[in-house]
């Protein structure tokens, strides 16, 4: 989880692939309504999120019911929103960094329709995570390879 720019797809893959597990982009489950909007400048609200986040919990749950491992990409940027998303053997990573970070990566990505002007929007919106949410928080300020190990070693040592 974190914000547009911070890493997800990439540390995600690295780590499905490490791991074999499955790996779902949130991307891929937003309407297209949601990605012109975000194309177009527009920062998603909450009526605009309510449906892809329901389709991200419904691939958890038909992974966790089947004793599947997965990997999901999304912001998750609220509380009600990894409340939907949450579930038994959930573990939020949150990859987190600072504006400026976080701003040059996205400047510099080209193959994404999530332009660099909606950071504010949701860093604005990013609620830190509580102590009671099953989680593990990441500095993105290594390489992907770095910030992948590390997550790796996190998981690992969970007891859930």
């Amino acid at each position: 989880m974190g914000v547009s720019g911070s890493g997800k797809s990439t540390v995600g893959g690295m780590l499905a692939g490490a791991m074999g597990w499955d790996l779902q982009e949130g991307d891929d489950l937003h309407p297209q309504s949601n990605i012109d909007k975000m194309a177009a400048g527009h920062p998603l609200d909450d009526d605009d999120r309510w449906p892809w986040l329901e389709k991200i919990a419904h691939w958890i749950r038909e992974h966790t019911d089947a004793g599947r491992p997965g990997i999901v990409t999304c912001s998750a940027l609220k509380r009600s929103y990894r409340d939907v998303l949450r579930g038994e053997h959930v573990v939020f990573v949150h990859l987190a960094g600072s504006r400026d970070q976080i701003g040059q990566r996205l400047t510099a990505r080209l193959d994404h329709y999530m332009p660099a002007s909606l950071l504010d929007s949701q860093i604005s919106t990013l609620e830190t995570l509580e102590p009671d949410e099953q989680s593990i928080v990441v500095d993105v300020g290594g390489s992907p390879a770095a910030i992948a190990e590390i997550i790796l070693r996190r998981v690992e040592a969970l007891d859930y």
